[in-house]
């Protein structure tokens, strides 16, 4: 049943039926607000309406608040996410209406984070951008259409394969190696077990003792970045690493945090002269170590925690000599 009134000199006509949200928009005329109601009635009749209200009038920064608060906090990768989407609810964009999110504006905003930032960070913000309207239409009964895969995303950037030679890796220990007293005595041989259990950065600040069985050689990860536990197999080497570390009261492994691992490594590698080096570059250079041991890919996707083994196929630079010298 539709109703109509005069307000402020123009007519507001109202759509209201059972089991559907009531719907209302405002017109010069009488004529005009009666005639869209009756366009209203019939496609609610055919049951082809889709009632756009809410997303009308919900801003899309408050839907990614409510994505951090509902959504992201509840993640592993909490801290992180959670720092990019209030980065990206400041941003112009953010004051559109969720109805206004259409592909021209997105492609504006892919065109101008391009000028900044690069396209691996751009197809990343796409990829939040589909998240939480896909979240909003699902949980939140925000009816539109979600537009990113109607936008052309950049280029994906090559997978990084820099390996470390011998000197720069010497250098770079030289450079983490203490020399006071109050040094940081844990970020030397945390690079080094690194580099020997190709575990991920995350992975290894986020051991503890009750992890790690010294006998067996393993190291237990309760939530890794698939989401899944998984026992990883420990070297010679890499439990020697560990024997040689003392106990934090704590019981973590290695009591370092992120900020100051990142620190850390940014000054030794100036100081070496290293250049064009991350420090998951050396989960990159472990897998390629570990793949002259293990050239069966099931077998060393079980080291690594790869699922994919697409995605090994990217930490994995196998040596074309030796591999001719295979060839024979």
């Amino acid at each position: 049943m539709a109703t109509f009134r005069n307000r402020h000199g123009k007519w507001q006509a109202r759509v209201q039926r059972k089991g559907q949200q009531s719907v209302s928009k405002s017109f010069q005329s009488k004529e005009d607000s009666q005639r869209w109601a009756r366009q209203i009635e019939s496609e609610i009749d055919k049951g082809a309406y889709t009632n756009i209200a809410l997303a009308e009038r919900t801003l899309f920064k408050d839907v990614i608040e409510r994505y951090v608060q509902e959504v992201t906090l509840k993640t592993r990768s909490m801290r992180e996410d959670t720092y990019r989407l209030r980065a990206l609810s400041r941003h112009p964009i953010a004051k559109l209406r969720m109805t206004a999110l259409t592909p021209i504006k997105v492609a504006e905003y892919r065109d101008e984070r391009l000028q900044i930032v690069s396209n691996g960070a751009v197809i990343r913000e796409l990829s939040y951008f589909s998240s939480i309207i896909n979240h909003a239409r699902r949980e939140w009964g925000i009816t539109m259409v979600n537009p990113i895969p109607l936008v052309k995303k950049p280029a994906s950037p090559q997978g990084r394969n820099r390996l470390l030679s011998e000197q720069e890796l010497s250098r770079l220990y030289e450079a983490l190696t203490p020399r006071v007293k109050n040094a940081n005595h844990w970020i030397l041989p945390l690079t080094k077990f690194a580099l020997e259990s190709a575990m991920r950065r995350g992975e290894i600040l986020g051991l503890h003792w009750e992890h790690i069985d010294l006998v067996k050689r393993t190291a237990f990860i309760s939530l890794t970045k698939n989401g899944e536990s998984r026992l990883v197999p420990l070297s010679t080497a890499a439990i020697e690493i560990l024997r040689g570390l003392p106990r934090n009261l704590n019981g973590q492994v290695f009591p370092v945090k992120g900020t100051t691992l990142s620190a850390a490594i940014e000054k030794a590698r100036t100081k070496a002269g290293v250049r064009d080096f991350h420090f998951h570059d050396l989960r990159h250079m472990a897998i390629t170590r570990l793949a002259e041991k293990l050239p069966n890919l099931i077998e060393l996707s079980a080291v690594s925690g790869h699922k994919s083994l697409a995605m090994l196929k990217r930490y994995y630079h196998p040596n074309p000599e030796q591999l001719a010298e295979k060839l024979g």
